[in-house]
Order: C-alpha cells, then structure tokens, then sequence
C-alpha cells in the first residue's frame, strides 16, 4: 500500500516550467509517476512536456484531481506556494527548497494545522514508493518496490543506507525524507505512525542527525505503540558543539543533542541502533530477516 504517495496518486509541480522541477519531473513521468501537470503562474493555458500549465494549483486540481504537490519554488516563495497547495485542497505536499525563512515556516504550520494534509519538508530529496510514484530529487534506480520503510532527515544517508538494502536484495515500500530544517512540516513520529498503520511495511529504518530531540521522541513513540522493528542511526558523532553541519537544524545545542546520546537513548527504548553508517544495510538485514 505504502504512505502518503502510491501508483495511483495525481501529482502537480508548483514552479513546473523551472529548469528544476522539469529535470525531475521528467525523471518521475520516466519511472511510473502520474504527473498531471504543473501550477507557473502567468504561464496558464500552455503545456510543458506534454501536460497542462495552470496558473494556480486550485485550477490544476479542478481540472486534474490532482491530490499531491512537489514545489519548486525559490524559498522566499516557498511559504506562500504551500499554502496555496493547502488551500486547494492537496493531501501531499512536498517542499524541496531549503533556506525558507524560520518565520515563514512558523506561518505555514500555524496554517496548516486546521488542514487535513502532510507537508513532507522543507529541505528534503522527497519521497518516492518505488515502482509508483517519487516526488523529489532522489536517485530512483537505487530504489526498488519491497517492505522496509525508510524516514531519514539526511537526503545521502537516505541514499547510502537504500543502496545498501538494495544490495542486499531489501527493498523499500517508502522512502521519506523528513528534511533537514529546524522547522519541518512532519516529524519522525507522524511517519513511523503511518508506515504502523501500513500493512505492506514490516519494519523501519529510521536516520536522525544531531539536534533536537526528534529520533529520541520517536523511539520512544515507537516503543510504546510500535509492534513492527526499527533500526536506527545518527549522524553526526564527531561534530563539535555549536557548529551546524551541513543542514541549518544540524546543531548540537545540549548534551543529549549529540549523535551518541541520541542513539545511546534510542538504544535503551529498544531501536536496533547501528553505530557506523556503512553497516545499515547490514543490520537491517539481520535484524529483518
């Protein structure tokens, strides 16, 4: 069944006649997914690789059924374009861009919150259930259609640890990327809830960083209300205090904010935690079988 996206949902790109959002939609179309068309406003009424343009996504989804958005806007734009997805009723919104103002953010959840819909974002590769449908900038072909769910805040280590279950002959049901800002759309929890409820997920690989208390939250959801395996990993074990790495969430704040104190945590709340990231695969695979 998978979560959030699957082969028959309809998808919209916000930003669509972008040199971006047409690279990826081309490789989406390529790999099975059911893009409809693509909101640019002032460019409605014309068509881009072959399917209509709307100037806004209420017009895309009257005229389309459209009920999942991959926005590709600049981020100064990014607040306003996912609101306007909500407005119009989409389920599934997926927010690309990284650097959207914190404010901007508090704003769009503040919003959403009275809206029956998942942001997954902002700063993410997507999500893509293999063989149905990806939204995002994921490498597809390392992807293949199986029953491990994955939810990672790090775009590569999402990567490293599915070519390494791919390898193994794993595959995913679904792979979401939470995204790597200090303020997300969803959380750990709200993804490990749905790949629960998902009767085609029997376990979980789940990829957390430094900051914030997030993988412990979920750990300790999982322990209480999970029956399916989770494996886990933090990234971030030699990043010194008060420095971001790499993404503008990564920062080590206190000291239960390190990677060894996250996992230590999730350790103790009965995730399989993995240590060295080169090992995922492998774990998994002991842990699954």
């Amino acid at each position: 069944m998978s979560v959030f996206v699957h082969k028959e949902s309809k998808v919209i790109l916000q930003g669509f006649t972008g040199q971006h959002a047409t690279f990826h939609a081309e490789e989406s179309m390529a790999n099975g997914t059911t893009v409809v068309g693509g909101v640019t406003p002032g460019k409605g009424g014309q068509t881009h690789l072959g399917k209509p343009v709307f100037d806004t996504v209420s017009q895309a989804v009257e005229e389309t059924g459209a009920d999942v958005s991959g926005i590709f806007v600049p981020p100064p734009f990014a607040a306003d374009a996912i609101m306007e997805a909500l407005e119009a009723g989409i389920s599934t919104v997926v927010v690309i861009a990284d650097g959207i103002p914190v404010q901007d953010m508090v704003r769009v959840k503040r919003y959403a919150k009275d809206c029956n819909a998942i942001i997954i974002g902002p700063n993410t590769p997507g999500i893509i259930t293999p063989g149905g449908c990806k939204v995002g900038i994921m490498p597809s072909h390392i992807y293949t259609p199986g029953r491990i769910g994955v939810v990672s805040r790090s775009g590569t280590l999402n990567y490293e640890a599915v070519q390494q279950m791919t390898a193994l002959g794993m595959g995913q049901s679904t792979s979401v990327g939470i995204g790597g800002d200090p303020v997300n759309g969803t959380d750990f929890v709200t993804v490990l809830r749905a790949f629960e409820d998902d009767p085609e997920t029997d376990a979980v690989i789940m990829i957390g960083e430094i900051g914030g208390p997030q993988e412990v939250e979920a750990a300790r959801w999982a322990k209480e209300n999970m029956s399916k395996p989770v494996v886990g990993f933090v990234a971030g074990v030699s990043a010194p205090p008060g420095r971001r790495m790499g993404h503008a969430g990564a920062i080590i704040s206190g000291e239960s904010d390190t990677a060894n104190a996250k996992m230590d945590l999730m350790e103790e709340l009965g995730v399989h935690v993995v240590r060295n990231p080169a090992l995922i695969g492998e774990t998994a695979h002991r842990v699954f079988s």
